[in-house]
């Protein structure tokens, strides 16, 4: 039997820049493919990922090349832009492989915190995402640039917070060079009053940060938060991103004309966000799937379950 007879097997090669692989990346893959095979490799630069790829693309030929997924993951979104761009400059027809780009979640869970937001938007009467005015919390960090990215992409008004002005700026920057219009800003937060601020003019906030800081304070959403209309937090981890925000609320009022959004509710179309970016990948032959596909598939998924609840 020659190799386009063969039936292959779907194989999944992590590349993970990180000193350990993510086990959560890996079981949500082998959730949505019992049968499949998982290879992993960890501490991986650039220079690595060239020579693990042409070792993935060719000993299955062609046809092979077509069942092995490449799963790029890592904590530093650099080092994970690097190791995605050597990967790609390793392939040619008809050796390609699909690739699924979500450094450690970033990309899924943003796209199902923005896109839950819009949802609620939509479900309450407040109108699409269009020229909000979008505050996000711990903007720079992985969930939070990646956040940025989008409302600016649905012509959102973003203020992106950051303990680093400077990157806070240069974020912005960088956001509004690539949408060809003004659409965010920097500013520091470093303290309560600062952070207050940050909000006293958003439509909808959403907290971005890592697990167990808290950025909003009840008194400070109360105090500043006059025009916040939808409130969101994607950190589970005592204590919350929102004071008094429970991580299962998804549309509750949390506080007179304020609807909230828990992380286990962002979390629960996180999954299904990144469960369908695997299985597409599987589908396809090659591609890069990554925040992107991740958003198109979390709103079409909130925009479904509108419409089904229209009729």
């Amino acid at each position: 039997m020659n190799l386009t007879e063969q039936k292959f097997k779907t194989v999944f090669i992590f590349l993970d820049t990180d000193k350990y692989a993510s086990p959560f990346d890996m079981l949500v893959t082998i959730d949505a493919f019992p049968d499949a095979a998982i290879l992993k490799y960890e501490n991986v630069t650039g220079a690595d990922a060239a020579k693990i790829v042409y070792d993935t693309i060719f000993p299955r030929g062609p046809e092979g090349a077509k069942h092995t997924k490449i799963f790029i993951n890592g904590s530093d979104f650099k080092q994970v832009s690097d190791v995605l761009e050597k990967t790609q400059k390793c392939m040619f027809p008809p050796f390609e492989n699909s690739i699924i780009v979500d450094p450690r979640g970033a990309y899924s869970t943003a796209a199902a915190a923005v896109a839950k937001t819009l949802g609620l938007a939509l479900e309450k009467g407040f109108g699409s995402l269009e020229n909000k005015n979008v505050t996000v919390l711990a903007g720079t960090g992985p969930v939070g640039q990646t956040a940025v990215k989008l409302y600016a992409s649905e012509k959102a008004k973003v203020v992106i917070t950051s303990r680093s002005l400077q990157r806070a700026v240069a974020l912005a920057i960088q956001i509004n060079q690539k949408v060809g219009e003004e659409r965010a800003c920097g500013v520091e937060v470093q303290t309560s009053e600062q952070t207050g601020n940050a909000i006293k003019n958003a439509e909808i906030v959403l907290a971005a940060g890592a697990g167990g800081i808290q950025l909003l304070s009840a008194d400070a959403l109360k105090t500043y938060g006059g025009s916040c209309k939808i409130v969101a937090d994607v950190n589970a981890i005592p204590p919350v991103g929102v004071e008094g925000l429970e991580s299962n609320v998804e549309g509750k009022e949390i506080r007179p004309g304020v609807y909230g959004i828990g992380a286990l509710a962002i979390g629960r179309l996180k999954i299904k966000i990144e469960t369908e970016l695997i299985k597409r990948a599987t589908e396809e032959p090659k591609g890069l799937f990554d925040y992107k596909i991740a958003y198109e598939i979390g709103k079409n998924s909130v925009l479904k379950k509108l419409a089904k609840a229209a009729k």
